[in-house]
């Protein structure tokens, strides 16, 4: 067996069938099995090519780091020697800094687990902050920061708003590729987080009154910021609130939370499977995977 396979967990099986499908990669299956006790059994194909790519995303990622990491140690001891992990969502990529003595920083301990048992990453808009590229937390590890932005700017051109706004300043430069993208103006909030489920969301001015304007993030958690950003364009009187995102890692309580501030639609990506998911990462990850994997 010499040609690469791309190995599934369960709970990314759709995601990975599309990939497989774009890459031309054929798809094998990676097995769970949870005993009583809550210890997890994994199960890999008995033989593996020299290379292979490993698809989870890694939301609830205390129930799938130990599984994943059982995963890629097992690989080399059946022939994969070079391992791609496909993440399009990267866990514990905000602490990275222990804001109180004692913290556990993390986003540090986790790309040392991935650094040490994988030598190719991909993952979409991972949530930085004082870090400014992704490949300076890995040595040994190649990895790669896809973008959403372009493909969420293409599904927004099919029926374009009057306005993007992104939710701060540290969303500019990506809201500005959205925008670019649709071919829509936009603008950025000013935000100040009291905590975290309390934000206060200034509003740049603009032409606001009447006008349809789609909110856009990379990640959508707690909803608080774009919940409050869509009051303050209602107030100035917006006819329609909408949002787009690449991460929606929200349950029941935040979607009722968009809802009643009036948001009318909220559209993601299938980087976390989701009652929004309308744009697929697909494309964009097969057109790397095909650049890590020859």
């Amino acid at each position: 067996m010499t040609s690469p396979v791309l190995l599934a967990f369960p709970d990314a099986e759709s995601l990975a069938a599309r990939l497989a499908e774009a890459s031309a990669v054929p798809l094998k299956p990676i097995r769970l099995h949870r005993f009583p006790d809550g210890e997890s059994l994994v199960t890999l194909p008995p033989e593996l090519p020299p290379q292979v790519a490993l698809v989870r995303s890694l939301h609830h990622p205390n129930e799938k780091l130990v599984e994943l990491l059982f995963a890629l140690a097992t690989c080399p001891e059946l022939g994969a020697q070079r391992r791609v992990l496909v993440a399009p969502y990267l866990c514990y990529m905000r602490q990275d800094k222990a804001f109180a003595p004692g913290q556990a920083v993390s986003q540090r301990i986790v790309a040392e687990l991935l650094d040490r048992h994988a030598e190719v990453l991909l993952t979409v808009d991972p949530h930085l902050h004082r870090v400014a590229r992704l490949e300076a937390l890995f040595g040994r590890l190649a990895a790669h920061a896809l973008s959403a932005a372009p493909l969420i700017g293409a599904f927004l051109a099919a029926d374009p708003p009057d306005w993007l706004l992104g939710p701060d300043e540290e969303a500019e430069q990506w809201t500005a590729a959205v925008a670019a993208a649709c071919g829509v103006p936009y603008r950025v909030a000013a935000k100040v987080r009291r905590g975290d489920r309390a934000v206060e969301v200034r509003l740049p001015a603009a032409p606001w009154r009447q006008s349809r304007v789609v909110i856009v993030d990379d990640v959508v958690s707690s909803g608080h910021t774009v919940a409050e950003a869509a009051r303050q364009l209602f107030a100035r009187g917006a006819a329609r609130v909408e949002v787009a995102c690449t991460h929606a890692l929200y349950g029941e309580a935040t979607a009722e939370l968009l809802a009643d501030a009036g948001i009318a639609r909220v559209v993601s990506t299938d980087s976390i499977p989701h009652p929004t998911n309308r744009i697929s990462l697909a494309p964009l990850l097969a057109a790397a995977l095909r650049e890590c994997i020859r």
